[in-house]
This record gives C-alpha cells, sequence and structure tokens, in this order.
C-alpha cells in the first residue's frame, strides 16, 4: 500500500507523456506556430519583469515624487 501513490502518479506522468509525444508528431499538429507563440509569450512576460530596472529612457523608478 505504501507504493500506490508513487506508481499511480509514474502512471498519470506517462499518460501526459504519450499525449504531449502524439500531439509533437501529429501530422496535422502546427508545433512551430505553438513554439512561437511560447517564444513570443516568454519574452513578454521577461520583458515585463525587467522594466522597472531596465534603463529605457523614461524610467522613473528610484525617482523623487516630484520628478527630481
Amino acid at each position: 500500500m505504501n507504493n500506490f501513490a508513487p506508481t499511480l502518479i509514474a502512471v498519470i506522468g506517462g499518460i501526459i507523456t504519450l499525449a504531449i509525444v502524439a500531439v509533437i508528431v501529429s501530422k496535422n499538429a502546427q508545433t512551430p506556430a505553438v513554439l512561437q507563440g511560447a517564444g513570443s509569450a516568454l519574452s513578454s512576460i521577461i520583458g515585463a519583469a525587467v522594466a522597472p530596472v531596465s534603463s529605457s529612457g523614461n524610467n522613473t523608478f528610484g525617482t523623487a515624487p516630484g520628478g527630481n
């Protein structure tokens, strides 16, 4: 009974992996478009995360409320 949870997790992981591989190798899959979309999303997330500390010209991070 102690090995039930790890076995169940392994089986579920195997099913998910099989589904991912089936989608990637499918003839109808648009893998390049999906990967490009994921890359663009990641780029946007990183850009938003570093925007407050990047030097983009009109950055007001760390300035006094009066603009000084």
